[in-house]
């Protein structure tokens, strides 16, 4: 491995477990983040002539903390104000144990969620620190530009610094209030890794949810969230569009006896997110993702019962995206020209503009119609949207399979 894909192979292993621990030990994330960034550009300078450390991880630590305290030495004010910081993160009291929250990374999850800042900017602040996403991947996430996306990340910042919000482990009652942010964030992580085919993303966010489920053993929704992930993971075909294949990676690449584990350590879980009351928005995910787990292949799954699950989860979370894949649900379930008649309804819905698993939809049931010209029209639409390689290169093989049909 060369110096440059070992940076980068730390990078994506160590930065979020960096970034946190050093916000825990200096309690401010703009210093935080420059620091790290630092480290690694010295890494990329020194590793090509010194070779990469045996310990990278600890070698980026060692030197990130020691830009931190060069720079609090030569800016006397950033260190009164982190002073500041600290002595109010003291009379706020001690956090937990250390083995009550294993992993700094998931405490600073839980401080990204204080509700002192927008909803939309924690779930941002979050995926960019400590999900490992860059500013583009999270703007995907949300659905809008990544300038926008940007600008929503620095003023997550700003209200931090301005509001003196102390980088600390939130006390018992107030987890449960801030725990809806935080399962989003993890997921967001979990499905920007399926699509891109980045198992260092999805394995990260299914190891954030073990740990946050030994934390909340309880809570019916952080068992819904490990179980849908584990049974996504699981499958061993793409997760279905409207055609009933997708982009998404098949799992058997990572081993038959690892994936049947997973699948039934999900389905296990998927009884306990669905009993002792009404079940919740990840815990009704994860009975649909059940459903396709037991299915042989895309055909055979039960539809009419992923229909009426989608319904029920219309009716906890409304959302244009959530219709679009009761759509493609309809579509196996009727027919084609049904999910098409749903789809074309959500046109106008401005969420949907640039979305291109909704475009990719539409394609896919004019193909199956046999609307070859219209359905390579929106390919090529949803191959402009595409944000990950695996999507382009899904689609690309669907443009071919219609020409090569063309020329036949």
């Amino acid at each position: 491995m060369i110096p440059g894909q070992a940076v980068e192979a730390v990078f994506r292993e160590e930065h979020g477990r960096l970034l946190a621990a050093l916000v825990r030990r200096f309690g401010d994330l703009d210093l935080a983040e420059e620091v790290t960034s630092e480290a690694i550009e010295t890494a990329l300078s020194r590793w090509p002539v010194d070779g990469v450390p045996p310990n990278p991880g600890a070698w980026l630590m060692t030197t990130a903390r020691r830009k931190a305290v060069d720079r609090l030495r030569r800016d006397a004010a950033l260190a009164a104000r982190l002073a500041v910081l600290q002595v109010e993160a003291d009379r706020a009291g001690p956090a937990p144990a250390t083995d009550e929250f294993p992993d700094d990374r998931l405490q600073l999850f839980f401080t990204c969620a204080h509700p002192a800042l927008a909803a939309e900017d924690r779930i941002a602040l979050t995926l960019r620190c400590l999900g490992g996403l860059s500013t583009p991947e999270v703007a995907r996430a949300f659905l809008v530009p990544t300038q926008t996306m940007a600008k929503r990340i620095t003023r997550a910042k700003h209200r931090i610094r301005a509001a003196r919000i102390p980088f600390r482990v939130p006390g018992p009652d107030e987890l449960p209030h801030r725990l809806p942010v935080v399962l989003q964030a993890i997921y967001s992580i979990f499905t920007e890794g399926y699509a891109a085919k980045r198992t260092d993303l999805t394995g990260e966010a299914i190891r954030l949810a073990r740990i946050l489920r030994r934390l909340m053993p309880a809570d019916r929704e952080v068992a819904g969230l490990l179980a849908l992930m584990l049974l996504t993971h699981a499958r061993r075909w793409p997760a279905p569009d409207a055609a009933g294949d997708g982009a998404g990676p098949a799992g058997a690449a990572d081993g038959g006896a690892a994936l049947v584990g997973a699948a039934e350590e999900g389905a296990a879980l998927v009884v306990v997110a669905l009993t002792g009351g009404a079940a919740g928005f990840y815990g009704v995910q994860a009975a649909i993702a059940a459903l396709h787990a037991e299915a042989p292949d895309p055909e055979s799954a039960d539809w009419p019962q992923i229909v009426a699950l989608y319904d029920v989860l219309l009716s906890i979370a409304p959302s244009p995206v959530i219709a679009v894949n009761r759509a493609a649900a309809v579509a196996m379930r009727d027919g084609p020209e049904a999910g098409l008649a749903l789809l074309d309804a959500l046109a106008g819905e401005p969420l949907l503009r640039g979305y291109g698993p909704y475009t990719s939809a539409r394609a896919d049931l004019l193909s199956r119609l046999g609307r070859r010209g219209e359905a390579e029209e929106a390919y090529r639409a949803a191959l402009r949207q595409a944000g990950t390689d695996a999507e382009r290169a899904f689609l690309r093989d669907r443009i071919d399979r219609i020409d090569g049909i063309d020329r036949l």
